[in-house]
């Protein structure tokens, strides 16, 4: 996916919608903070979550950090790829891929939802120059 054409959520996870789905990852930005990833974990299919809720956990060597849904919805699946990548030993998997192979959860989103809350590519941007990045 084209990072330009995403939108971003405060808390570094990315949204592309198409129709009533919506792709859910986390930006290179925090792929990058997590470092080596040792496990991933999300809720399973058929689990509704508001948004900024978490849907699940990503485990790295210094830390574990949640990843928030940037949009209400039910999960209907989960990136098989991304969670068994630091299982089979591929620490930096996350990090090479972000928004392609290494996208985490979609969500199926109520008719009419948008993604309009979210910022812009350009607004993310901003945001981490603001905060040092």
């Amino acid at each position: 996916m084209d990072p330009k054409s995403l939108r971003y959520a405060e808390t570094h996870e990315w949204a592309a919608q198409a129709g009533d789905v919506v792709t859910v990852g986390v930006t290179a930005f925090a792929a990058e903070q997590l470092g080596d990833v040792t496990l991933v974990e999300f809720k399973k299919p058929g689990t509704r979550v508001e948004a900024k809720a978490s849907l699940g956990e990503i485990e790295a060597v210094k830390s574990v950090s949640d990843v928030y849904a940037p949009v209400a919805g039910e999960i209907i699946e989960s990136n098989e790829a991304a969670l068994n990548a630091a299982l089979n030993g591929d620490s930096k998997a996350l990090a090479t891929d972000p928004y392609g192979a290494f996208w985490l959860v979609k969500l199926k989103v109520p008719p009419g939802a948008k993604l309009d809350h979210l910022m812009t590519a350009e607004q993310y941007a901003a945001q981490l120059a603001a905060e040092g990045h």
